[in-house]
């Protein structure tokens, strides 16, 4: 068995400016702090050290306001810009003809992944889709990864797997659960480090 496990964010879909619109919608509403660009955000974002409530709001820990609200507004903002990246979806198509297992694990809620992969019309390709939500400890931790090869039955003797991601903590979760790291640079992060580097999705057959 061949399991290929995608992070979300950076990976399959393109989110950035939603992410931003509803980043900055808390800024202005709660804090009337001027907009962040979309690359500050996903720079901040894929830090491996960071206290992501104090760079976007200026708080030092998430208020349970701002959460709130921006869960809110993020779930009618989330489908309106996001897209899948270039290939994608026919990588996707080709590893399900292969017979390779699919599933997502992402540090976003659950709900969310969700509703963008059946919005951009590929959850369907996917065994699995878990988010940060349904685990106790997100990525870099193992945990995610090892839910979802125990679903499978996965054996580590025999099968096969990878994580293919855009940041540190894929690789780390990857490293962590003691799987193939892939690391992708056209997503939010175009350098890294993992067991491979894949410019263009498609690459991922060499690796398999």
């Amino acid at each position: 068995m061949k399991v290929v496990i995608f992070d979300m964010d950076g990976t399959l879909i393109d989110s950035k400016e939603d992410i931003t619109i509803s980043i900055n919608h808390i800024r202005q509403k709660h804090h009337m702090l001027e907009p962040l660009s979309s690359d500050f955000v996903v720079e901040a974002i894929n830090r491996d050290q960071r206290n992501l409530a104090r760079l976007f709001y200026g708080t030092d820990s998430y208020l349970e306001q701002d959460r709130f609200l921006f869960e809110k507004h993020y779930f009618d903002q989330c489908i309106q810009n996001t897209t899948l990246y270039s290939g994608i979806k026919e990588l996707l198509e080709g590893l399900k003809n292969a017979d390779v297992k699919l599933s997502v694990a992402t540090n976003a809620p659950t709900r969310f992944a969700k509703r963008m992969l059946t919005h951009l019309d590929v959850a369907g390709h996917f065994d699995h889709i878990i988010g940060a939500d349904k685990v106790r400890y997100p990525k870099p931790h193992k945990e995610m990864l090892h839910h979802i090869l125990q679903r499978y039955g996965f054996i580590g003797d025999i099968d096969n797997a990878w994580m293919v991601g855009d940041n540190s903590k894929d690789m780390k979760a990857a490293e962590n659960a003691g799987i193939g790291a892939v690391f992708a640079t056209w997503g939010f992060s175009p350098e890294g480090i993992g067991d491979h580097i894949i410019n263009k999705p498609c690459e991922i057959f060499n690796i398999l």
